[in-house]
C-alpha cells in the first residue's frame, strides 16, 4: 500500500508541475508572440510607418484617418475582431474615438500600459509605449502615444486572451486525461512490482515469526539472486546459527540445572532487586525452612552481610560468613554474578556440620590417645623409680609386685598401640583380607568356647542355641572371629556377676545374622550412636578396671564394613543389649562375586 501511494504520489506531482509548466509556457509563448508582432508592426524597423500615423494625426480627422491605417494593417497586427482587436483613443483623457471594436469591450479599469502612454503624451515623450503585459492577468495590451500636430492619439491594440484559455483549457483537459490513465497504470504496475518485492518479505515474516517460536527446521527458498534473495539466504543462515546457539545454550542450561539439582551443596541466587530467583533443593534441606519466590535476601541472609554491601563488590571478590540453623553448621560464600545493573547475588550453602563434628572427634581422640597413653607411663615411671630409689630396700615381694605392674601396664600400652597401628591399616587400606569358604557356625561356636572359661569365672551363663543349618560364608574367619570375639567379650566384661548371655543365629539365601544379648548395664539412648567411636567408652572407669581400650568396636567395625557387612545395636527389651553382627555370604573380589 505504501509502495502504491507513493506511486500514486509520484505521477500526480509528476502531472501537476508538468500541467504548470505548460500552462506557464503557453501564456509565455502567447504574450511574446503579440509583442513581437507589435513590434514588427510598431518598432525601429518600421519608422515610416510611425512617421506616417503621426502625419496623419495631424490632420482634422485624424482619428479616422488612423483607423484607416491600421484597418489596413491588421493581418499584420494579429487582429481577429474576436479575441484581438484595436482602438484609438484620445491621447489626454484616453476615451474612446473608433476602433475595429465597440468601447465596451476595453477594460473597465485603465491599464498600466494605457497609463504609461498617457504619461508619455503629457511629457510629449513619443519613444514610451506602454509594452508590458503581467502573465497573470487575462488579457495582453499594448498602448503607443502618435503625437501629430496640436493633436494627440493612442493607438491601443487589446488581446483578451481566449485563445490562450481556450488552449490551456484542452491542456488541462489532456493533462487530467493522461493523469487518470497515468495513475491507472501506475496502480497496476506498483501492485505488481510491490507483489514482487512484498512477497519475499511476507515470507521472511513469517519466518522469522516461526524461528521466533522456536521453529528452525523449515528453510525458507531463495528464489532470485537478488538483494531480497541474498537477504533470504542471509536469514536462513542466521536461522541454523541461532539454532545452533540455542541448542548449545539449552545443553548448557540443562547442565546447569541437572548440577544445580543433584549437588550436594546449596546454591541461592537474588536479583538486583534482592528477590528469590533460584533456591535448589539442597539449599532447602539445609535452611530447613520452605524457599520459595516470597523469600528475599534480606529474610534469609540480611544478619550476615547488608545487600548493598554485597551488590558494591567486585569480582572476583566475595565474602564468607557462618551460620547455624537447629544443629547445622553453614558454611556460606556471597558474591555478585554480573557487574550490571542486571545482575545480583549468588550464595553457596556448604554443610560443615560434619567437618566440625569430625574435628571435635579428632581432638577428642587426639586427648583421648594421650590419657591411654599417659596413664599406663604414669604407673610405670612411679613404679620403675621407686624401685630404682629404694636401693634394694624393698622386699622381693613388693618389688615382684611393682614389676608384675609394670609389665601389666606395658602389655596396656602395647595393645593400644597395636589396637591403633590396626585402625591405621584398616583406614589406610593396607590390611589384606584372607578370604576363604568357612562354616559360620562352627566360627561362632569356637567364639563362644574360647570365651566359656571367663564367664563362668564371673558366674555368668553363656548359652549358645545353633540352628538347624547355617551355610558357608567367604571371608576373613581370623578377622571376623576377632570381631565377634569383641562383642562376646564386651557382653561378658560389661554384665555382672550371675548375668546371662545369649548368642543366636540365623541366614537368609543371601546374609547370615549372629546376635549377642546380654542383660547387663545397657548403654543410654544418648550413646548408642557413638559406641563405635574410638576410644568412646559408655562406663570408662570400670572399661580401664578390666583393661578396655575403647577401640574394639572401632577395629570390630573396620573389619565388617571391608567384608561388606554390618554392625549395629538391635531393639532389646529390658535391662542389658543386644548387638547384631550381619554378613554377606558371598564377597565381591576383584569385580567378581567369590561364593561359597
Amino acid at each position: 500500500m505504501k509502495l502504491t501511494l507513493i506511486m500514486l504520489l509520484l505521477i500526480t506531482s509528476l502531472m501537476a508541475v508538468v500541467g504548470s509548466f505548460l500552462t506557464t509556457s503557453v501564456s509565455s509563448f502567447y504574450i511574446n508572440t503579440f509583442y513581437q508582432q507589435m513590434n514588427d508592426v510598431f518598432g525601429s524597423d518600421r519608422r515610416d510607418f510611425v512617421s506616417t500615423l503621426r502625419s496623419e494625426a495631424a490632420q482634422a480627422d485624424g482619428a479616422d484617418r488612423i483607423l484607416g491605417i491600421l484597418k489596413a494593417n491588421a493581418g499584420s497586427l494579429g487582429i481577429d475582431y474576436r479575441t484581438r482587436n484595436y482602438f484609438v483613443l484620445d491621447g489626454t483623457d484616453g476615451t474612446y474615438l473608433g476602433g475595429s471594436a465597440d468601447a465596451s469591450v476595453l477594460p473597465r479599469e485603465q491599464s498600466a500600459n494605457l497609463l504609461t502612454a498617457r504619461n508619455a503624451v503629457v511629457q510629449k515623450n513619443e519613444t514610451v509605449a506602454g509594452d508590458e503585459s503581467d502573465i497573470t492577468a487575462d488579457y495582453m495590451d499594448l498602448a503607443i502615444p502618435i503625437l501629430g500636430g496640436e493633436h494627440a492619439y493612442i493607438i491601443y491594440v487589446l488581446d483578451n486572451k481566449d485563445a490562450v484559455s481556450d488552449l490551456n483549457s484542452q491542456l488541462s483537459l489532456l493533462i487530467m486525461q493522461a493523469l487518470i490513465i497515468g495513475l491507472l497504470i501506475s496502480v497496476l504496475l506498483s501492485f505488481l512490482l510491490s507483489k514482487t518485492m512484498v512477497d519475499p518479505i511476507e515470507k521472511l515474516t513469517a519466518g522469522a515469526e516461526k524461528v521466533a517460536a522456536g521453529d528452525f527446521d523449515s528453510a525458507l527458498p531463495v528464489e532470485s539472486t537478488d538483494e531480497i534473495g541474498i537477504l533470504t539466504g542471509t536469514f536462513n543462515e542466521m536461522a541454523g546459527v541461532l539454532q545452533s546457539t540455542l541448542a548449545a545454550m539449552e545443553n548448557e542450561r540443562n547442565k546447569l540445572d541437572t548440577l544445580f539439582l543433584h549437588m550436594t551443596d546449596g546454591v541461592v541466587a537474588f536479583d538486583h532487586a534482592g528477590t528469590l530467583i533460584h533456591c535448589n533443593p539442597a539449599a532447602t534441606e539445609m535452611l530447613h525452612r520452605v524457599v520459595d519466590e516470597t523469600c528475599t535476601y534480606d529474610e534469609l541472609f540480611g544478619t550476615l552481610y547488608p545487600f548493598s554491601q554485597m551488590l558494591s563488590l567486585q569480582r572476583p571478590n566475595y565474602a564468607e560468613a557462618e551460620m547455624k540453623v537447629d544443629e547445622r553448621t553453614l558454611e556460606l560464600f556471597l558474591a555478585p554474578f554480573s557487574d550490571q545493573e542486571s545482575g545480583g547475588v549468588l550464595i553457596v550453602l556448604h554443610d560443615v556440620t560434619e567437618q566440625h563434628r569430625n574435628e571435635e572427634r579428632r581432638k577428642e581422640f587426639v586427648a583421648n590417645v594421650s590419657h591411654e597413653l599417659r596413664t599406663p607411663l604414669t604407673n610405670v615411671r612411679s613404679y620403675a623409680e621407686t624401685l630404682q630409689d629404694s636401693g634394694g630396700d624393698i622386699p622381693l615381694e613388693m618389688s615382684n609386685s611393682f614389676l608384675d605392674i609394670i609389665i601389666t601396664e606395658t602389655d596396656r600400652m602395647t595393645h593400644i598401640v597395636q589396637d591403633l597401628l590396626t585402625l591405621s591399616r584398616l583406614d589406610a587400606g593396607n590390611t589384606e583380607l584372607s578370604l576363604s569358604r568357612f562354616p559360620f557356625g562352627e566360627a561362632i561356636e569356637s567364639v563362644v568356647r574360647a570365651n566359656a572359661l571367663n564367664a563362668r569365672q564371673r558366674g555368668q551363663e553363656l548359652r549358645y542355641t545353633p540352628p538347624e543349618s547355617l551355610p558357608l560364608i567367604v571371608g576373613d574367619r581370623s578377622r571376623l572371629e576377632q570381631v565377634m570375639m569383641n562383642i562376646i567379650g564386651n557382653a561378658i566384661k560389661y554384665t555382672p556377676d550371675g548375668g546371662h548371655i545369649r548368642v543366636t543365629a540365623d541366614s537368609t539365601e543371601e546374609q547370615v545374622f549372629m546376635d549377642v544379648c546380654d542383660d547387663g548395664i545397657g548403654i543410654p539412648e544418648e550413646d548408642r550412636e557413638r559406641i563405635f567411636e574410638r576410644f568412646y567408652r559408655v562406663d570408662k572407669a570400670r572399661s580401664r578396671e578390666s583393661g578396655g581400650t575403647g577401640l574394639g568396636l572401632s577395629i570390630a567395625r573396620e573389619i565388617v564394613q571391608r567384608h561388606h557387612g554390618s554392625i549395629a545395636l538391635a531393639p532389646h527389651e529390658g535391662p542389658g543389649t543386644t548387638v547384631r553382627l550381619t554378613l554377606p555370604i558371598a564377597q565381591e573380589r576383584g569385580g567378581r562375586t567369590q561364593t561359597p
